[in-house]
């Protein structure tokens, strides 16, 4: 997870309507009160509370049982790109210590856990031959979720593009898309409707704006004219990963994964609002558009101009792939956006280790609720939410991270506000369930509810954890 800058549009282009003025914050929290006090909201029955992580983050073995390599091992392993140089190659062993992590899952209390399947572990080289020593560590982890009751939520694509591919063009290359849809047949093939829930592309936002435009995520490209086909092409792979699974005639569920960031007006300059609105488009209305009414926003095509190489690279028949119906709309919720009339950002609300991490709770029901209201989905689920903290083993042995459950409470209560005015969120995961390798930060940001201890792979619940674990089973705040 991570937010970007890209090219601000100019204030005066072109508008297609205001976006409507953010919420005061609802019972705000007092400086030294308890971050563990209950509010007495209790969720509907049946909501499943989770967690979540991605392959790279977690699992090591970048070159155990024939795993291939991805554009996250090539990027991380070049100098310069990551903190202190770190890589994945290790990250959290979770490849060597499933088992272990599946006892601490139950532990937990989770009803469902939110993961990505390794593209170059399954497909080394991203087409051909199936690595089947790959396939086979998510049958174990899948079956093992299912033991201990706990429901798989598994996303195809997080990040980890094999390496074969982008020396082929990557995503820039529509044959990427029809790469995506085979591998994710064979996965379909492999663990059928034992993963009740499939999640295509995680944020494919984050892959167009920070790999494709700044550069500091994999595969570090900047180039803003072919990073706008990228986000065709990652569409594309959404819809071709919908249909592969509708062809197998499989009752599991699927849909997308995409992080959205509510866009407000930064001051109450009437022009403002058309920069906001033009924000908005890039940052969560190109990537909804295109998936639930089956065009992309106007006001985006026209600034991108009819030459740029999204539109050149649309083709006939190719938004009716991405806009089939899906089952499900996984929405990841970090910060809100204010934009100023010029259409550059400010910031409002104080910020977490992660500089571009506002921390404004009732982003979470505006974000919610205008799903809601403008694309209907048929369900949605919360698959990360959360932030980094400076957590450090006390002197007893325990870790208290204040801070992460004073969020998360706050979160919760918006996400409680949201169902109760008919928002269908059926889940919610925490970003992450234990500490991991964060992309350009490398390890120096912890995000988990378990402290990993890098040097010797030990685990520790966190204060949050134990809060989170008490919150599942009262089902409730």
């Amino acid at each position: 997870m991570s937010v970007s800058t890209r090219r601000a549009p100019q204030a005066g282009e072109p508008s297609a309507g205001p976006i409507p003025p953010a919420l005061l914050p609802v019972a705000p929290v007092e400086p030294g009160s308890d971050p563990e006090a209950r509010l007495g909201l209790r969720f509907p029955d049946g909501f499943s509370w989770g967690a979540a992580t991605s392959a790279y983050q977690v699992e090591g073995a970048a070159a155990v049982d024939g795993r291939g390599p991805s554009v996250w091992d090539t990027f991380a392993r070049t100098t310069g790109r990551t903190a202190n140089g770190d890589t994945g190659d290790i990250a959290a062993d979770h490849y060597a210590r499933y088992a272990e992590d599946l006892g601490l899952i139950q532990d937990l209390g989770l009803r469902s856990y939110r993961f990505s399947i390794s593209w170059p572990r399954v497909q080394p080289d991203g087409r051909g031959a199936i690595n089947q020593r790959g396939l086979d560590f998510y049958r174990r982890l899948v079956d093992g979720l299912l033991e201990r009751g706990i429901s798989p939520m598994a996303t195809l694509f997080h990040w980890d593009t094999p390496q074969t591919l982008q020396d082929g063009g990557g995503w820039a290359s529509r044959d990427t898309a029809y790469r995506f849809a085979d591998y994710a047949s064979a996965v379909f093939d492999a663990l059928g409707e034992s993963v009740p829930v499939w999640l295509t592309v995680n944020e494919p936002k984050t892959v167009v704006q920070n790999g494709y435009i700044i550069g500091h995520h994999a595969p570090g490209i900047r180039d803003e004219p072919v990073a706008y086909l990228v986000a065709h092409h990652l569409a594309l792979a959404h819809g071709l990963g919908v249909q592969a699974l509708r062809a197998t005639g499989s009752a599991s569920r699927i849909g997308g994964a995409l992080n959205l960031h509510p866009c407000y007006a930064a001051d109450d300059n009437p022009l403002t609002l058309d920069a906001v609105r033009l924000y908005d488009g890039y940052e969560n209305r190109l990537y909804l558009d295109p998936m639930f009414k089956g065009h992309y926003p106007q006001d985006v095509l026209d600034h991108q101009g009819p030459a740029s190489p999204l539109l050149q690279g649309i083709k006939d028949g190719d938004l009716e792939i991405i806009s089939q119906p899906t089952d499900i709309l996984a929405v990841q919720y970090y910060t809100p956006i204010y934009v100023t009339t010029d259409g550059g950002t400010v910031q409002k609300h104080p910020t977490t280790e992660a500089a571009w991490q506002q921390v404004y709770p009732p982003g979470m029901y505006d974000i919610l609720t205008r799903v809601t209201r403008d694309y209907a989905p048929a369900s949605l689920t919360v698959t990360e939410n959360g932030l980094p903290c400076p957590d450090e083993i006390g002197v007893d042995g325990s870790v208290d991270d204040a801070a992460r459950v004073s969020f998360l409470r706050d979160h919760l209560a918006e996400a409680h506000r949201a169902i109760g005015d008919g928002v269908p969120l059926e889940s919610y995961h925490v970003w992450s369930l234990m500490d991991n390798f964060e992309w350009e930060a490398g390890y120096d940001q912890r995000w988990g509810l378990i402290y990993v201890d890098y040097p010797t792979q030990r685990r520790i619940f966190k204060r949050s954890a134990n809060w989170y674990r008490s919150v599942i089973s009262d089902n409730s705040l």
